[in-house]
């Protein structure tokens, strides 16, 4: 079990959501493709792949992609040693895009707003236990 598994598996679980499809599509996120996940900046897929995740994904990707929304403040603060910045669901959606939340909100078996409601809590806490050190870690460490 990598990192990524345990701290998913532990929000989802201190939430009550344990095997939640909510899980996977953090998995998704934040292992960058590992899972069938997202890419940022980009479709949510090409042809034939739907859901597969292109360009630079993962954990550096969605820093990354918060940065290009202006919102590079509120994902370092996850990132830090400090207190985590709440992200509202409408900051997700500029982030994300329409066509990524619908796949996202597809994958989870939910209506979008409620979707992003659900992203906007777990994420903050998600992104914040894979990074104990204040920092990113290296690429190919987070195993799912």
């Amino acid at each position: 079990m990598g990192l990524l598994d345990q701290v998913i598996g532990g929000l989802m679980a201190n939430s009550g959501n344990a095997g939640s499809p909510m899980q996977g599509v953090l998995m998704g996120l934040l292992g960058g493709g590992q899972q069938g996940g997202f890419g940022y900046g980009g479709q949510a897929g090409g042809p034939g792949m739907p859901g597969q995740a292109q360009g630079i994904g993962g954990l550096g990707g969605l820093i990354s992609a918060f940065e290009q929304a202006g919102l590079g403040q509120v994902a370092q603060s996850w990132v830090g040693n400090g207190p985590n910045q709440p992200v509202s669901p409408q900051q997700l959606q500029s982030v994300f895009g329409e066509s990524r939340v619908q796949a996202m909100a597809r994958q989870s078996g939910m209506a979008p707003q409620d979707f992003l409601s659900q992203l906007s809590q777990h994420l903050p806490s998600a992104v914040d236990g894979l990074t104990p050190g204040g920092r990113l870690p290296d690429e190919g460490s987070l195993s799912v």
